[in-house]
């Protein structure tokens, strides 16, 4: 076994952190994993409502193929450690009590009900919008989201430029909003569609349409995890067990340690110093210029601009019963006030008057169907600005914003009876304070205008011997992108370590 002083540290249980440990533990090297919570998962964490644990952190599965290649190059099956259903119903939306759509794992099947709902010409324009989504998805799949962190000429070269109009038609200069405009002319299909950009926590109407591809990751394939997304943090730290891991849980890390401007180990809350070689940082790249990691990696990263992080969320964690609606396993409530919702978060930092509503109904399967009558576990959330570390969001601003979601659903059809010994919020101020140097952000910085791909760090840091991981670096936000980000860190950190 390696010596203490040669092992690698990483900071955070979350996605990045786990498939870090996994590719260094495969490949030999002695890992320690450091986690302040009491359970791996990072933002897929779960919260008490009642006496139900409730999944509160991300809840679609997409790019399944990340995770088998995780797993099968370190000589394991996926199949072993989490198990899996493919979703027929992607999701479904509503505008109103007699406004529904649903969109399927079948193309085919979607433009059907998109022509049912709105017209043979929308139906057109939803072939024509997966083709344009497809082709974008496969300009960048293996030149940019599962590789290093490129410049735009480092993505032209690997294009390469004798294809330029793939390059081109990723409309990189264009927002996600006005591309769909060319697609689209109902705007609830605009709406619907627009969408995508939250996935990454940006705003439809500044985002790139290059953001399109989204659509084409979920038609790959959306899949159902028993026991809910927590279940594939605990299916997969388990993996990274079985590879001789350790994982420290109940205690963060107070410090980074350095001599010369090199890593020497981490010191815990506790006191305790930890001696490593090499650290992996799984938590906003931000942390670093607040000192939350201590005084000596201030500088590790560039530090972001609070006026460019990403969306952050107002969430509610139900055990109740519901009534009217029939609700899928995601269900999203449209506003009839789309670009007021994101000129209020992005341009006026406050709650929307009007909130756009995502329901998770986590014992539900993806058509709808409740195993159980009675109470089940709902997910609700609706976007907010990340602003939790300069401003405590209280009653006085949650309770109008409730009563907004709660009309909204009522206008769809949907009545939850809730209590508050059932319930448990989540504000932006507690993402602050969960994940430091994050504000509440939790997709990094907004993925805003043509540059900011670019602008997210790599996986090698300013001071040698520290690696980057998570959804605020390279290749963005999403539980499949952090998971890669991970991998590239590990990758990184063992092509220095050989040279």
């Amino acid at each position: 076994m390696p010596r203490m002083s040669e092992q690698t540290v990483i900071i955070g249980a979350g996605m990045a952190g786990i498939s870090a440990a996994i590719d260094l533990a495969s490949s030999g090297h002695a890992v320690t994993v450091i986690e302040k919570a009491d359970a791996p998962g990072g933002k897929m964490r779960k919260v008490l409502a009642g006496d139900a644990l409730i999944d509160a952190g991300p809840t679609v599965f997409t790019m399944r193929w990340v995770f088998e290649a995780l797993c099968s190059e370190a000589g394991r099956n996926l199949e072993d450690y989490v198990t899996l259903r493919k979703a027929e119903v992607l999701a479904r939306h509503a505008w109103g009590a007699d406004q529904h759509l649903d969109l399927f794992a079948d193309t085919k099947r979607s433009a059907d009900a998109i022509g049912d709902f709105a017209g043979a010409a929308e139906a057109q324009g939803f072939r024509n919008f997966c083709t344009d989504s497809a082709r974008i998805y496969g300009t960048l799949k293996d030149t940019f989201i599962a590789a290093s962190r490129p410049n735009p000429a480092e993505l032209g070269r690997r294009v390469g430029f004798g294809r330029v109009g793939d390059l081109l038609h990723m409309k990189p200069f264009s927002s996600m909003w006005q591309a769909l405009g060319t697609h689209f002319k109902d705007p609830r299909l605009q709406q619907l569609f627009g969408r995508y950009a939250t996935y990454v926590g940006s705003s439809p109407f500044d985002a790139p349409a290059t953001l399109m591809l989204i659509a084409h990751v979920e038609a790959e394939g959306v899949w159902l995890v028993d026991g809910g997304m927590s279940s594939l943090a605990a299916g997969l730290a388990k993996l990274a067990g079985d590879l001789g891991v350790t994982f420290r849980y109940g205690t963060g890390v107070s410090e980074i340690t350095t001599t010369r401007r090199h890593v020497t180990g981490v010191t815990l809350e506790t006191g305790e110093h930890i001696p490593a070689a090499t650290v992996i940082s799984n938590g906003d790249v931000a942390a670093f210029a607040t000192g939350a990691l201590g005084p000596h990696v201030t500088g590790a990263a560039p530090a972001p601009s609070p006026n460019k992080r990403s969306l952050s969320a107002v969430t509610w964690a139900f055990l109740a019963e519901t009534e009217g609606f029939p609700l899928a396993r995601h269900t999203v409530f449209f506003s009839d006030a789309y670009k007021a919702e994101f000129d209020a978060i992005f341009k006026h930092h406050r709650l929307p008057a009007n909130p756009t509503t995502y329901i998770c109904a986590e014992d539900r399967d993806d058509d709808g169907n409740l195993a159980t009558s009675g109470a089940e576990r709902l997910l609700c959330l609706i976007n907010a600005p990340a602003i939790g570390d300069q401003h405590t969001f209280n009653e006085t601003e949650i309770e109008p914003c409730k009563k907004a979601m709660f009309e909204l659903l009522a206008r769809c059809g949907l009545t939850i009876k809730d209590t508050p010994s059932h319930t448990h919020l989540t504000t932006p101020s507690d993402f602050a304070r969960l994940f430091p140097g994050s504000g509440g952000a939790i997709y990094g910085q907004a993925s805003h205008g043509w540059t900011a791909s670019f602008q997210r760090p790599g996986a090698r840091s300013r001071v040698r011997g520290l690696y980057l991981a998570g959804g605020s670096v390279h290749p963005g936000a999403g539980v499949p992108m952090a998971a890669l980000s991970g991998r590239q860190a590990a990758r990184a950190l063992m092509a220095d370590r050989r040279s």
